[in-house]
């Protein structure tokens, strides 16, 4: 199985257990494979478990959203020897349990560094656990400490998106407990909308319905999706996604881009 998933995202064996080799990964991981929700938009279930993740991101050439994505780089992580420690947090949110995002703690001689595959690609290495203020193409990225919490934060641009999190080990079961909320419920912001997102370079390219926006270190640039095929196109040519039956969901794509913005 680690063969695998090192074929899929373009490496010939297994990178060092170190800071060098983390990186290596991190970065093979995130040019292959994109963030994305689609099943949960189908009304289908994700992936669970480390076989059917496996199967999924790997052997079928999908994407996936932070159970899925840093579940397979967490476990290959630790195939590999790295210690991982898997943490919750909540997004966009500065009261309540966490468990809507699953990140990853990856410590390396002694020091504790965030990796995450899994919140659309923005990060782009591994982050000491420290505060921090910096750029990764085409975001500013800041990590702050927060009575108690540390808390994650992208910006590219002006819209600022953050997660919370405290550096201990997740409960597996209160993770199984919000994935499956954020898969089923009304509520949540998977189950309506068609999501997207790659990190190609110093660009970051993110799918919504039917808006594409690319963000680049120099500004970002947005089109409007015309119909189903155009839609099916650039999810095969742009993410790297074959999933030709969310054409069956155009009606509600559009549907939901005109309740939000109206015709326009």
């Amino acid at each position: 199985m680690l063969e695998a998933y090192l074929r899929r995202i373009g490496l010939d064996a297994p990178v060092a257990v170190n800071l060098q080799g983390l990186e290596q990964l991190m970065t093979a991981h995130l040019s292959a494979i994109p963030f994305e929700n689609i099943d949960v938009f189908l009304g289908r279930q994700s992936a669970r478990g480390i076989a059917a993740i496996h199967e999924k991101l790997a052997a079928r050439r999908r994407g996936g959203w932070c159970y899925e994505q840093n579940g397979l780089l967490g476990w290959a992580l630790e195939q590999m020897g790295f210690e991982v420690i898997r943490v919750a947090a909540r997004v966009n949110k500065v009261e309540g349990e966490p468990g809507g995002h699953l990140a990853l703690l990856v410590p390396i001689d002694g020091r504790e560094h965030l990796v995450d595959v899994g919140f659309g690609g923005s990060q782009a290495a591994p982050v000491l656990l420290e505060p921090y203020e910096g750029r990764h193409e085409p975001f500013a990225i800041t990590l702050a400490r927060r009575d108690g919490w540390w808390r994650y934060t992208e910006d590219p641009g002006g819209k600022p998106f953050f997660y919370e999190f405290r550096a201990e080990p997740a409960d597996p079961n209160r993770l199984a407990c919000w994935n499956t909320w954020q898969e089923s419920d009304a509520a949540s912001n998977f189950v309506g909308n068609l999501v997207a997102q790659r990190r190609r370079g110093r660009e970051h390219w993110v799918l919504r319905g039917r808006v594409l926006t690319v963000f680049s270190p120099t500004g970002a640039s947005r089109r409007l999706i015309d119909d189903a095929s155009e839609l099916i196109e650039l999810l095969r040519n742009e993410f790297g996604l074959d999933v030709p039956e969310v054409a069956e969901k155009w009606g509600a794509i559009a549907a939901r881009h005109e309740e939000l913005f109206g015709s326009s």
